[in-house]
């Protein structure tokens, strides 16, 4: 149970006292009946709330997909570069969302944003695995020996060794389908260049079950629908069980993932 002054400050659309004095002036509307008092409790499970009239979602969490265009990094803040929450509206901005999971300044596609850290935690965590599709373009021609290279698991200059990962083939010799099952920083850049077919295009297409909607524009986004939240659940029931411990401390500017 939670206050409704908390409720409704929570959305990022008023402040504390600005929600108190709404809620005073009996213009906010809570499962059909005008509320008398900012202390009065609630469950945000299946509660109608209404300001002016007008929806509001008493949500604890928020989840967006974004189709991030190049030229934006994937960071609450940077003193020097725009980040991809200024394309969102204010009220957004104001509710602690980051990026699950980054994409680098010049990739595009898929980028979750939400301010869920548990889920992101269990999204990203090297044990969890979970599968993410990037279109690639490169400078150069993709074969045969290329998709066995990324089948059998590269051993990098650097040392890194990579999980077997997937190349398949497009019409275009310059173009194929990646499939990694992990994150490392720049991996696909640095796996594609160690075969000397460096990257020149990258868009990420899927992440687990989110699958990039193709009615976004880049630069576009919309909440995620009840069918894409059930999927997000069901990964991450597979990926923690039942019993999920706490995953406090998880560090939303973590380099985890960057492509």
């Amino acid at each position: 149970m939670e206050r409704l002054d908390k409720i409704l400050a929570g959305t990022g659309r008023w402040s504390r006292k600005e929600a108190r004095g709404l809620i005073r002036a009996g213009r906010v509307t809570v499962n059909g009946r005008t509320a008398a008092s900012p202390e009065e409790k609630y469950r945000r499970e299946d509660l109608v709330l209404l300001v002016d009239g007008a929806p509001v979602s008493g949500e604890r969490y928020t989840y967006l997909m974004l189709h991030k265009p190049a030229g934006l990094v994937s960071a609450t803040e940077d003193p020097r570069q725009k980040t991809v929450l200024e394309l969102l509206p204010g009220h957004l901005r104001r509710i602690g969302l980051f990026p699950a999971g980054r994409l680098d300044r010049d990739t595009e596609g898929l980028l979750l944003l939400t301010n869920d850290g548990a889920l992101a935690h269990d999204l990203l965590s090297p044990r969890s695995h979970v599968d993410k599709r990037y279109f690639v373009r490169v400078a150069g021609r993709l074969g045969p020996a290329d998709c066995a290279a990324f089948a059998g698991g590269l051993r990098l200059e650097d040392g890194l060794v990579c999980l077997p990962a997937g190349l398949e083939l497009l019409e275009a010799p310059d173009e194929a389908i990646v499939t990694l099952r992990e994150g490392k920083y720049h991996q696909i850049k640095r796996m594609l260049a160690h075969l000397g077919k460096p990257v020149v295009y990258l868009k990420r297409l899927t992440m687990g079950p989110l699958r990039l909607d193709p009615a976004l524009a880049p630069g576009q986004w919309r909440p995620l629908t009840e069918a894409e939240l059930t999927g997000l659940e069901k990964l991450r029931r597979s990926v923690t069980g039942p019993e999920k411990g706490e995953t406090a401390g998880f560090d939303r500017e973590a380099e985890i993932e960057t492509h």
